[in-house]
């Protein structure tokens, strides 16, 4: 799908949301990029072949008071 000169990240390719932003509709939640993955604003993931990336929260580590 992608046309850009170098080339976005394939659907299955570790940095996949790397790639440009064809259509984005923030009111709705979603990004389609033009690798054909759907991009969520909860950072989850569709690829074109159905697969569901679940959200990649970032971890928090609570300091333990001794």
């Amino acid at each position: 799908m992608c046309v850009h000169t170098p080339p976005c990240p394939s659907a299955d390719a570790a940095d996949r949301d790397a790639a440009h932003t064809v259509a984005g509709h923030p009111d709705q939640g979603w990004s389609l990029l033009c690798n054909g993955v759907l991009l969520f604003d909860d950072t989850g993931e569709l690829t074109p072949d159905g697969e569901v990336i679940g959200p990649r929260r970032p971890q928090t580590r609570l300091a333990v008071a001794a």
